[in-house]
């Protein structure tokens, strides 16, 4: 699906408060006549006021992409932009989620998809170069994803659980990776725009005529049917988009190490579920018509293509499609059923009941209920121990949930310390971002509990979340952590630091410029001798004291100052 400003994401959260109609600056409508007596007074009120084309504020730098011939009309860099605004606002809103392990699964699957496009030609030298290509999640129940400008793709936490397998997840990542690589958001927004001027000479010609008359009902017909028009050729381009991203989607697949039968069986599987019950739930399939073609042509690539790349592991996303369905709804109703399917009961195959035990175990914790999880977590453990010895993702992920466990439980030092230690011996050399936050976490839930050992964790944990912030900039979640880390151990001007990056990674400008403002205050107070934290924070506040000044102005509609030739 495509999101742009002008289609399906409007409604991008549900029940949240995302409108990305706003960033768009359309030009100021004329004021209807208080009395519309006149038909072609009537009709031009009318047509100005539903028709005019919200669109985006085009650059005046025009860097031409081979082959796309939308660049003159919308660059590159212009939908950059637009993504990065559209971005700060959906950062913002409740349903976005950072879920480091859930994070970390999907862009494992984005990875390779965004390899094998860059290798087949696809992502040229000015996307790569310009474009974010990051995936992120919604935390809610709807089965849906979207494409947004820039190259950000969302993905829903109902479309992680409904899926089956990696390789159909894949498939819908791919498909919205095509819409990205072949720049149909941009094209539909200029499509739109064409559509509406031609729309709109339709109008004025019909309502000429209609001025003959002496009826208004013979314009508001005219209006009504440019309108029917316009909406079914942008309809049309929308179907010819949705084909596109199929057909490159699948041979991507292929050229990831996918399966090409993941976007046959997830188009099967979105189509089966949604006629036996919508309810609202499938989004994803509105805004993908055609469903019974395009599954049809699905299976005629198929057959078409080579012969599929060897089955991967099923566990690990077994796993996050029952992380999904505990993250998606966490009312305590849909929490204790979860609980309640990991009791022991009717006979169960090894991966379905390994799934049940993780989610059970995750409710459990989020139920506070621990002295269950920790019952749940060790029927894990044996159930990996017995029958899964050669599948690392297994107990590493039932480790993270142990860990995780503890952490929230607490207690006194004597009995957390030792037990978060054995928790994190299957994850020693492990070096990802999951278990960088969570050794973090953990420290941070010693130093709670009074053990006088949690400072040298606490050390190691801050100086490992500042070598990754170096590299990863935009990790809002590592920052907002760091933050927590160093505020213990005295370093104040870090922690604010970290705490105003946090802030900036989440598009709060106006934020980090309060705490960084602050942190220079008590520099000055204190007669800081950190000189060196001390000179980033004045260089930060300066870059984001000029980031202020063009987000004003954008919001003041003023032209960009980098869109000046």
């Amino acid at each position: 699906m495509i999101a742009t400003p002008l289609g399906p994401a409007r409604n991008l959260f549900p029940r949240a408060r995302v409108d990305l109609s706003c960033f768009l600056s359309a030009p100021a409508l004329p004021q209807a006549p208080r009395r519309c007596t006149r038909p072609l007074a009537w009709a031009l009120s009318a047509v100005l006021a539903t028709t005019w084309p919200a669109t985006a504020p085009l650059a005046q730098v025009r860097l031409p992409a081979l082959g796309d011939s939308v660049s003159e009309e919308f660059d590159i860099l212009a939908e950059r932009r637009l993504g990065e605004r559209i971005m700060r606002e959906v950062r913002r809103d409740p349903a976005y989620l950072d879920d480091p392990v859930l994070l970390e699964y999907l862009q494992g699957l984005f990875n390779p998809l965004l390899s094998a496009a860059r290798s087949r030609g696809e992502i040229g030298q000015d996307l790569d170069s310009t474009y974010s290509f990051e995936t992120f999640l919604v935390g809610e129940r709807p089965v849906n994803a979207f494409a947004l400008p820039g190259g950000y793709i969302g993905v829903y936490l109902g479309l992680i659980a409904l899926t089956g397998s990696s390789d159909e997840l894949a498939s819908v990542l791919a498909h919205e990776l095509s819409h990205v690589t072949q720049r149909h958001i941009a094209r539909s927004m200029v499509n739109t725009q064409r559509q509406s001027m031609a729309a709109l000479a339709g109008f004025l010609v019909g309502v000429l005529a209609a001025t003959r008359s002496s009826s208004p009902d013979v314009a508001q017909a005219v209006v009504m049917g440019s309108q029917a028009a316009m909406a079914q050729g942008q309809l049309s381009f929308s179907r010819d988009m949705e084909r596109e991203a199929d057909r490159i989607g699948i041979d991507l697949l292929g050229s990831a190490g996918f399966s090409p039968a993941g976007m046959a069986g997830m188009f099967e599987k979105l189509e089966g579920n949604s006629r036996l019950n919508d309810s609202n739930q499938y989004p994803y399939l509105r805004s993908h018509p055609l469903t019974i073609e395009r599954i049809s042509e699905a299976r005629l690539r198929l057959r078409e293509a080579a012969t599929p790349p060897p089955k991967t592991s099923a566990v690990p996303h077994a796993l996050m499609q029952a992380r999904s369905k505990v993250l998606m709804d966490r009312n305590d109703q849909a929490l204790l059923r979860l609980q309640g399917l990991a009791a022991p009961g009717a006979p169960m195959a090894d991966l379905p009941r390994l799934a049940t035990l993780y989610a059970g175990a995750l409710a459990s914790i989020a139920l506070r209920d621990f002295d269950q999880a920790e019952r749940v977590l060790d029927q894990g453990d044996a159930l990996v121990a017995a029958r899964f010895t050669g599948e690392p993702e297994a107990t590493r992920q039932f480790a993270l949930l142990r860990v995780a466990m503890l952490g929230e439980r607490g207690g006194a030092p004597a009995r957390l310390g030792p037990a978060l230690t054995a928790a994190f011996m299957p994850l020693a050399n492990d070096r990802s971002r999951p278990v960088l936050l969570a050794r973090a976490q953990a420290a941070l839930a010693r130093l709670r509990s009074g053990d006088p050992a949690a400072a040298g964790s606490l050390r190691q944990s801050t100086e490992a979340l500042q070598t990754w912030v170096a590299e990863h900039k935009r990790d809002a979640l590592a920052w907002q952590t760091l933050a927590q880390c160093a505020e213990p151990l005295g370093l104040r001007l870090r922690s604010l630091r970290a705490g105003a990056e946090a802030a900036a990674a989440n598009g709060d400008i106006l934020g980090a410029v309060d705490r960084l403002r602050a942190a220079r205050q008590i520099a000055l107070d204190t007669r800081s001798d950190d000189f060196v934290e001390v000179s980033v924070i004045q260089a930060r506040l300066r870059e984001l004291e000029r980031d202020r000044r063009q987000l004003l102005a954008e919001m003041r509609g003023e032209r960009n100052p980098e869109d000046v030739p």
